[in-house]
């Protein structure tokens, strides 16, 4: 909320100035987004009184005006704007002046005619489209006919005001209000406000219950719901002072009736909705659901859809209003507008909340209702804008209140003591500190030795528990005046857990092996939510009120996630990425219960893994460098148990012919592979090559306690075989065979030629392999060499039935 100092000056007499002011209200009461004066920047913008006007000689738009710029001294600016005319006062920007966007006014000549200065619109200015008063969209502002040449404009348009634009939290709804802010400062400050309320003077005949009636059948929909009755109202411009509050406060001046309700929105924090009486289809107002597909004109003009969720007023069973959020087109006021029915309710915050964000509808009002309305002032707030219309329209105030309903106001009682104070806050406030504290918030309370018993008005809706009530205690006494202490330690030293160890060991490695990090949104689209899944899972758990419509669901895989990163990088020119992201996936449980959250690991590559340069050919990124980069982390992560890879042809987003599932034992793990190129064309990426792995499962498998050799001293010797096979026959079958059956001395086998093709039978294929063989405590000899080198052939022969060449 946007507070005027000068404003808060009329009911507080404030002992610092606006910055200090501000700081004191981010340390006690709530955020400050911004401390400034409109005029901040604007500089040598004066009075200035059209003495005439006259047409350019060169130009049909521009006119030759002769103004008084103070002390008599006339000086002649070009103008375009339509409405510029002799005998009024403007705001004149003088030569050397800075106006809105930082522009410098110089004297020039403008199609040959020398114009000293500009006449400035309130735009100009540094006034928002938003604000500035419509009537004035085209042309330029007139000062008030009192304002005096020469002098500076700021004070005329209270831009000489200090705004504190405070970032109101949802548990604090009472300072969203000139009465709530009054209230706050004076408890921190020990002052005494002197808020000012206008009493209603019902100057009218007239029964307002005889023009007006008002049926609530769910008061739970509007507990509060008072209506005012305003004839003989004449619509016109506010005075200058009303619209100076509204546009200092964000808001545009309209009229005098819409001004006034926006006025007493900003004073009470009580949003007031005027309809024109006489538009009105049926003199009987209700509040109801709507119905499902019921159609609504708002006041911006927009139809809209109503679902069965909405809540509206309505005048028989028309819909006039959407209820706390916007009036309807069809009853706004306008220039004919003769009477006014004024509405002051209290609304469902929660139905409003959802209602605003259904229909992207924040409104001043709604932000108040769905934060809570201070039922205190329902009335007051109505009979102040009654009175205020009647004065500034002309208007008469019909006899009485139309009451739908009206909850009953309560106080809350919450018990304290003073032992129980200064044990939480660690304090030695005494009982009459602690009671001085309660009179400045002006909560009455009962004390018996020591224990209070404090009666919380209902316009301080937020507090409800001891839990609230020390917390006023400790920001009125002042959170930099609790005593600082040192939390209690223990002895044990910290450290992270094996669980921790392991997860922060996967990011070094694969930083190690090459990929950057990258960090995806939690949440996606249905679609891809349901992607590149280790398992299926089905449906993904979605959000009800999702903030966009690409992130509705909860991810059930990384990948996604890594390939919008791809592509997003890819549409920049960036073709060569090497990612991996380590993070929570999202699996749904039974309806109603928090999803299943695992922790993954994946990674993508495309294009060039490593650049080519003048002595290195470069390496692109396939099948077997993603692979070897699984294996590679792995190996470093120590797993113990064997891991094996396994073709799988049957997930719908990978290549069928390039993707592998990755087991150890028999538990599927994850998966490498190749994405597929259909669904690499939907991403807009190039070939791409990805893994995933679910790390709950790999923390949770037996490691190797100690997976590191000293080099050996000793020399290896090495043997070269050559294998005919059948062609259904595996590099992986035959690893294994010599593995198992290769001895104590065998450290490393290398395949390191395939051939298929002539000169061979069909079927067939030709694999060559290289095994080293090392004794690391002493010098291998060639016998026991042969010795485990024939085995192996022998088993190679019997197990697979091979033929050496």
């Amino acid at each position: 909320m946007k507070v005027s100092y000068q404003w808060l000056q009329e009911y507080l007499d404030l002992p610092e100035k606006p910055a200090d002011l501000a700081e004191r209200i981010a340390r006690t009461s709530v955020d400050i987004n911004d401390v400034y004066s409109p005029s901040d920047g604007l500089t040598k913008l004066v009075v200035g009184f059209v003495d005439s006007v006259k047409p350019h000689p060169d130009s049909d738009h521009l006119t030759l005006c002769q103004v008084n710029i103070g002390e008599g001294k006339l000086v002649q600016i070009v103008c375009g704007a339509p409405n510029i005319q002799a005998n009024k006062n403007v705001i004149v920007a003088l030569p050397g002046a800075r106006i809105g966007n930082n522009i410098k006014i110089k004297r020039s000549k403008m199609r040959g005619e020398l114009s000293e200065g500009m006449i400035c619109a309130l735009q100009e200015i540094g006034f928002s489209e938003q604000t500035a008063p419509k009537a004035y969209d085209e042309g330029i502002w007139f000062l008030p006919e009192d304002a005096k040449p020469g002098e500076s404009v700021f004070p005329y348009l209270g831009m000489d005001d200090t705004i504190i634009d405070t970032d109101v939290t949802p548990n604090r709804g009472d300072m969203f209000s000139m009465l709530g802010n009054v209230n706050d400062i004076a408890a921190f400050y020990g002052l005494t406000p002197h808020f000012k309320m206008l009493p209603v003077k019902e100057n009218s005949e007239q029964q307002a219950e005889q023009l007006i009636k008002v049926n609530i059948a769910d008061q739970n929909l509007a507990p509060t719901y008072k209506m005012r009755v305003i004839t003989d109202v004449t619509i016109k411009d506010s005075p200058l002072w009303l619209q100076i509050r509204l546009w200092n406060a964000g808001i545009r001046p309209i009229s005098n009736v819409v001004d006034v309700t926006n006025y007493i929105l900003l004073k009470y924090g009580q949003p007031l909705h005027s309809f024109d009486y006489a538009k009105l289809p049926d003199k009987t107002i209700g509040v109801r659901f709507a119905k499902a597909g019921e159609p609504f004109v708002t006041l911006d003009e927009d139809e809209r859809e109503l679902t069965s969720n909405d809540v509206v007023v309505t005048a028989g069973d028309h819909p006039v209003a959407l209820a706390g959020t916007m009036g309807g087109l069809e009853t706004a006021i306008t220039d004919q507008t003769t009477s006014v029915a004024l509405e002051a309710a209290i609304f469902d915050p929660i139905l409003i909340r959802k209602q605003a964000r259904r229909h992207d509808l924040h409104s001043e009002s709604s932000s108040r209702f769905e934060r809570g309305i201070n039922p205190e002032t329902v009335e007051t707030a109505l009979n102040e804008a009654a009175e205020l219309i009647a004065q500034l329209g002309d208007a008469k105030v019909t006899t009485g209140i139309v009451t739908g309903s009206e909850r009953a106001i309560k106080t809350t009682e919450v018990p304290l003591t003073v032992a129980r104070t200064n044990h939480v806050l660690g304090t030695e406030l005494t009982v009459d500190q602690i009671a001085g504290i309660f009179k400045r918030l002006a909560f009455e309370y009962t004390e018996t030795d020591g224990e209070f018993l404090v009666s919380v008005p209902a316009r301080r809706w937020d507090i409800s528990i001891e839990a609230d009530l020390l917390e006023e205690i400790a920001r009125i006494y002042g959170y930099d005046n609790l005593p600082s202490t040192l939390p209690a330690q223990t002895s044990n030293i910290g450290g992270l857990n094996e669980r921790q160890h392991f997860l922060r060991a996967s990011r070094r490695v694969l930083e190690g092996l090459g990929l950057n990090q990258a960090i995806s949104y939690s949440l996606t689209t249905v679609e891809q939510a349901q992607q590149f899944e280790i398992v299926r899972h089905g449906e993904p758990m979605k959000l009800d009120y999702p903030m966009s419509q690409d992130h509705v669901a909860t991810r059930m895989s990384l990948i996604g996630g890594l390939l919008n990163d791809v592509a997003y990088n890819a549409a920049r020119k960036q073709v060569n990425v090497n990612l991996y992201e380590q993070g929570r996936i999202f699996i749904p449980t039974d309806k109603d219960v928090r999803p299943e959250e695992q922790e993954h690991i994946a990674g993508a590559i495309t294009g060039q893994f490593t650049n080519k340069t003048w002595h290195h050919e470069g390496q692109e990124a396939d099948f077997y460098l993603i692979k070897g980069i699984v294996e590679q982390y792995l190996t470093n992560m120590a797993i113990k148990m064997q891991v094996t890879y396994r073709a799988n042809s049957s997930r719908p987003e990978m290549h069928p012919g390039r993707t592998a599932d990755i087991l150890i034992g028999e538990s599927v793990v994850g998966y490498v592979g190749q994405i597929h190129p259909q669904m690499a064309k939907e991403y807009k990426i190039a070939s791409t090559y990805v893994f995933e792995l679910n790390l709950e499962q790999l923390v949770t498998q037996p490691k190797k306690e100690r997976h590191y050799q000293m080099i050996s001293k000793y020399p290896t010797i090495t043997r070269d075989i050559a294998l005919l096979v059948d062609e259904d026959i595996t590099n992986a079958d035959i690893l294994d065979v010599i593995n198992d059956k290769g001895g104590a001395y065998l450290t490393d086998v290398t395949l390191f030629d395939v051939y298929e093709g002539a000169h061979l039978p069909a079927h067939k294929k030709s694999l060559a392999y290289t095994l080293t063989y090392q004794d690391k405590e002493g010098t291998l000899v060639e016998e026991k060499v042969n010795q485990a080198f024939d085995k192996v052939v022998q088993q190679l022969i019997k197990q697979l039935n091979v033929e050496v060449r």
